[in-house]
């Protein structure tokens, strides 16, 4: 352990579970000091000696990210008008770690040295409720109402962690505390164990929480390839974990979108038999079940050919098709963007009137305020689904998931990658209208029916196709200036 990342934390009250009489009585045969490799010491904790978690401890291994609400507000409620029963009336702390040790008195020294894994593994919003009532004693109402996040907390308790320590004494309530450690912390193997059980438990333990799949695979590092190809204008805007995303300016990003679109590669890779498994996701799967799309993402990922645990339960990428995919991933939510703000004028450079159709509306101050009938008008200027690019037409967006699909059929193989045949910038800016021409035909056959028409397989197809010819078209055309 070194001094850099150690700290100790002081139980009141602990037993220690299981202890060496109730081993022998769950198995005879055992003398190992633990179950499942794993013990737990469970007690009660001043809330001052929480101190020390609150200098040197992120939220980073707990699933769901804590934010301010009718469950803090709940806390702060019981610690104000009866702290003693507070460690009743809560469920309290959960802590996890591989590197530890029994300390006399009650004390424990705890390093965390994988904080993704390791540290507050449940009660988040506990943690963050109890660091709030205590900055209420040193710290202005102003200041604790601009509270909504774990960071904004802790950024708060660093400033006055000085005047904290004035009035630690104060806070004699109790806190439930469970700590979890693996059995052995000498032992690799039984470390090893631990490692791998932590995540489990922590999902397990946030049921309540209604964990998403997301939020798992998250902690897994599934996404941490996604999230370090993407635009930061992009990534910081999806919600990687519950409750993770917090703005007043726009909606955030759900993870599973960005899965959804991972397919499209995904299945490109998939047709040229370079993925470890046969797995694909149906076209129309990517719009109306994105749910399905992140399972088979999981199940992708958690193949032994595509990616190993290499840091307890955290994954590591090894497939080169795979990652090649998550490069091309990585320009979809601008192309994406760009077909929804370009389409109404592709589609209008044919001499069809795409904003004729009920189903569209447009932005336009000055004809809305002309106009008899307003109802083809929306006040306020709609904006594109990741980047937020204002736009002049608000329309459901199943009207080009086709089209967004059809990129694939400017992807190509390179080799065992996955790559771009031609800039698809560029192809969208000179081929979309010629594209929009042919794909009034599939429009015209779903009655511009957006859920017929992202729900038919056949239009995805067709988009593939459309996207494919003009690839050709393109490339004739390169070769003649040549």
């Amino acid at each position: 352990m070194t001094d850099k990342s150690k700290l100790i934390i002081r139980f009141s009250l602990v037993a220690e579970q299981p202890s060496s009489r109730d081993e022998e009585r769950l198995s005879s045969n055992s003398s190992e000091n633990s179950i499942a490799g794993i013990k737990r010491y469970t007690g009660f904790v001043r809330g001052r000696d929480l101190y020390a978690l609150f200098d040197h401890v992120s939220l980073e291994a707990n699933p769901r990210a804590a934010k301010t609400g009718s469950v803090t507000n709940g806390i702060l409620e019981s610690l104000d008008e009866t702290p003693e029963l507070f460690p009743f009336k809560s469920k309290g702390i959960l802590i996890g770690t591989a590197g530890y040790e029994a300390l006399q008195r009650n004390r424990f020294e705890l390093v965390f040295e994988n904080p993704e894994s390791e540290g507050i593994l449940d009660g988040g919003h506990n943690m963050l409720a109890i660091g709030i009532h205590m900055l209420s004693a040193v710290a202005d109402e102003r200041e604790i109402n601009r509270i909504s996040l774990w960071e904004d907390m802790k950024g708060l308790w660093e400033d006055r962690r000085s005047e904290l320590e004035e009035v630690k004494e104060q806070f004699d309530f109790l806190v439930p505390v469970e700590l979890l450690v693996p059995s052995d912390p000498e032992d690799v193997r039984a470390v090893q164990q631990f490692e791998m059980s932590v995540l489990d438990i922590c999902a397990a333990r946030n049921n309540n929480a209604q964990l998403t799949q997301e939020t798992k695979s998250n902690k897994l590092g599934f996404y941490t390839e996604i999230r370090e190809r993407l635009d930061p204008a992009i990534a910081s805007r999806v919600e990687w974990k519950s409750n993770e995303w917090e703005s007043n300016e726009a909606r955030p990003v759900k993870v599973r979108d960005l899965l959804a679109l991972a397919w499209i590669p995904l299945n490109r890779a998939n047709e040229a038999k370079l993925l470890p498994l046969e797995i694909n996701v149906t076209p129309q799967n990517i719009y109306r079940n994105k749910g399905e799309c992140s399972k088979q993402f999981d199940k992708l990922m958690f193949d032994p050919g595509v990616s190993e645990a290499r840091d307890g339960p955290t994954h590591e990428l090894i497939n080169d098709t795979v990652a090649s995919c998550f490069d091309i991933l990585a320009d979809l939510p601008k192309l994406y963007d760009k077909i929804y703000a370009d389409f109404p004028e592709a589609y209008n450079s044919n001499t069809y009137r795409f904003g004729a159709n009920p189903i569209v509306k447009m932005y336009s101050p000055a004809r809305r305020e002309a106009a008899k009938d307003k109802s083809s008008f929306v006040l306020s200027q709609p904006t594109t689904h990741y980047l937020n690019i204002p736009v002049n037409y608000r329309y459901p967006d199943g009207l080009i998931m086709p089209l967004v699909y059809g990129l694939k059929g400017l992807m190509e193989i390179d080799g065992d990658r996955v790559v771009w045949g031609t800039d698809p910038v560029e192809f969208l800016d000179r081929y979309l209208g010629d594209i929009a021409g042919a794909y009034r035909l599939v429009l015209d056959m779903a009655r511009f029916d957006p859920q017929k028409l992202a729900k038919n397989q056949a239009s995805h197809e067709f988009a593939v196709g459309e996207f494919e010819k003009a690839l050709i078209v393109h490339r004739s055309k390169t070769v003649s200036i040549i």
